[in-house]
């Protein structure tokens, strides 16, 4: 009779183990079902996971292996390869292939583990004709992979939405002719805290299109998630593509309540979230310390406090 028990305990774990290790077999396609992100099947899903730091400052992490970890540890569903425009000796306008070589490491790496990822144009400024190359370049290499989200400015600073706009409208004409399925995910002004700027004016014409909203759970109260709210019942898509419990500035203490707050609001909308980041900078928002290695196995002497905490909130709710 126990033994008949323990390989029942044992064929049920083996189902739990594989389902968790073929998300995307299981999902599939995604695809916008009015403010909702939905799988192949239209049933709501919702992708939580970690986004690497900036590529050009933080090359090491960017491979397949890190990425493995982070699926197999951390209970990540998606991960997002922030690919340094500016930033640095390795950024895109410096070295184009380098930074193409270490994003697409990390996309390949999430293929392989069967979980999604944003391909995050991680700038500040209009950089069109860069941009429209670049992506280009990714929708026609990628297309085929529903493992794939486009991100196509990240923080726009002191642009307006009219610029924003414009612009994300040529990147998504570029993707659309090479990728006419797969998410593409558009920031808003003032580090895409004016959420309410797209809900007045949003992007017609094409399917499959979200808006970001960042907050930093520290310096962001309910005001900004009252706006996001605002913004979502008009009818806008929101997806939370960078986050995390610090101030704004990446450092300080965490505000484990406001986190928390946080995390509940988004887990009642179903919001996909990704927390911030990837690193070992000297600061509270790089969730590893400079002894971590460079493809995973991280122990938990090799994690910040705020990677204890974003492990247990996605290991806590990243439960399929």
């Amino acid at each position: 009779m126990k033994s008949k028990i323990w390989y029942t305990a044992f064929f049920l774990l083996m189902i739990v183990n594989v389902s968790k290790a073929q998300f995307v077999k299981k999902h599939g396609q995604l695809s916008v079902k009015g403010t909702q992100l939905v799988d192949k099947n239209n049933n709501p899903v919702v992708l939580r996971g970690l986004s690497f730091g900036w590529h050009s400052m933080w090359p090491r992490f960017y491979n397949e292996r890190a990425v493995s970890w982070l699926k197999k540890d951390f209970n990540c569903n998606v991960v997002r390869a922030a690919m340094g425009v500016e930033l640095g000796e390795h950024s895109y306008m410096k070295n184009p292939e380098f930074s193409k070589e270490k994003v697409e490491a990390v996309v390949n790496g999430a293929i392989k583990s069967d979980i999604y990822v944003i391909i995050d144009w991680h700038s500040h400024n209009v950089n069109l004709i860069e941009a429209k190359k670049f992506f280009d370049e990714m929708s026609k290499k990628y297309a085929k992979y529903p493992n794939i989200i486009y991100e196509v400015f990240n923080e726009p600073d002191y642009e307006t939405w009219s610029e924003v706009k414009s612009y994300s409208e040529e990147i998504i004409r570029v993707i659309r002719e090479n990728d006419p399925n797969n998410i593409i995910l558009v920031g808003c002004p003032h580090w895409d805290q004016d959420i309410n700027l797209p809900a007045e004016d949003p992007i017609t014409g094409y399917a499959n299109i979200m808006y970001t909203m960042h907050f930093y759970a520290a310096t962001h109260g309910k005001d900004l998630r009252d706006r996001t709210d605002a913004a979502i019942k008009s009818g806008l898509p929101v997806f939370i593509s960078e986050s995390a419990g610090m101030e704004a500035s990446g450092d300080g203490p965490l505000d484990y309540k406001a986190w928390q707050d946080y995390i509940d609001w988004m887990e009642s909308k179903k919001l996909s979230w990704i927390t911030w980041s990837v690193s070992d900078k000297d600061e509270t928002c790089s969730i590893l310390k400079k002894s971590a290695n460079s493809e995973g196995i991280w122990k938990d002497e090799d994690l910040k406090e705020s990677g204890i905490k974003v492990r247990e909130y996605l290991r806590k709710y990243n439960k399929e």
